[in-house]
C-alpha cells in the first residue's frame, strides 16, 4: 500500500484541477506562523483572514478544517517557497509534505503555487498603508497568503 501511495503522486501544481467557482482558502506556511486568506465565491476578490500560530499538526489541521467549513471553501492553496533560481529548499519540502498531509485529511483539492517574495511584497504593501512595525508584523503572514491566492487565481485564469 505504501508503494502505491508514493508512485501515484498527486501533482499539487496542476492548477487546472482547481474549481472556478466557490471560495478558495490559502495558506502562507511558516515554521511559527501561518497566514490565512480567502477568496469570494466568484474568485474575483481576495482578503486576508488571520494569522494562526503553528504548534502541532493536529491543532493546525483542526484550525484549517474549521476555516474550510466556515467559508465553505472548495479548494486549499498552499504557498511553495522556491529559491530565486527555482531550486527547492527545506521549506519547499515542508510545504510539499503539508500539501500531501492536507490532501489526505481534508475533503477539498489541495494546490501548491510559487510564493517567492510574497512576504516582501506584503511588507511593502503594508508599509505603504502607513502601518506601524507592530501592525505589519501582525498582518504580514495573512497579507502574504492573500498575495499567494491572488497569484494562484491569476495563473489559473491566464492558463484557461
Amino acid at each position: 500500500m505504501q508503494d502505491q501511495e508514493t508512485t501515484n503522486q498527486i501533482d499539487f501544481t496542476d492548477v487546472f484541477r482547481a474549481p472556478f467557482k466557490g471560495r478558495l482558502l490559502a495558506l502562507d506556511l511558516g515554521m511559527k506562523h501561518i497566514g490565512v486568506a480567502v477568496s469570494d465565491e466568484l474568485q474575483f476578490t481576495v482578503r486576508p483572514v488571520a494569522v494562526i500560530e503553528r504548534k502541532s499538526w493536529k491543532k493546525l489541521l483542526k484550525q484549517i478544517i474549521a476555516y474550510l467549513a466556515e467559508f465553505d471553501a472548495v479548494g486549499l492553496v498552499l504557498g511553495l517557497p522556491l529559491e530565486t533560481d527555482n531550486s527547492e529548499s527545506e521549506m519547499s519540502a515542508e510545504a510539499r509534505r503539508l500539501a500531501r498531509n492536507f490532501s489526505l485529511s481534508v475533503k477539498v483539492p489541495v494546490f501548491l503555487v510559487d510564493e517567492r517574495l510574497t512576504s516582501y511584497e506584503a511588507k511593502g504593501y503594508l508599509t505603504k498603508l502607513g502601518l506601524s512595525v507592530e501592525e505589519i508584523w501582525n498582518r504580514v503572514d495573512s497579507e502574504a497568503a492573500a498575495i499567494i491566492l491572488r497569484d494562484f487565481i491569476e495563473l489559473r485564469n491566464h492558463l484557461k
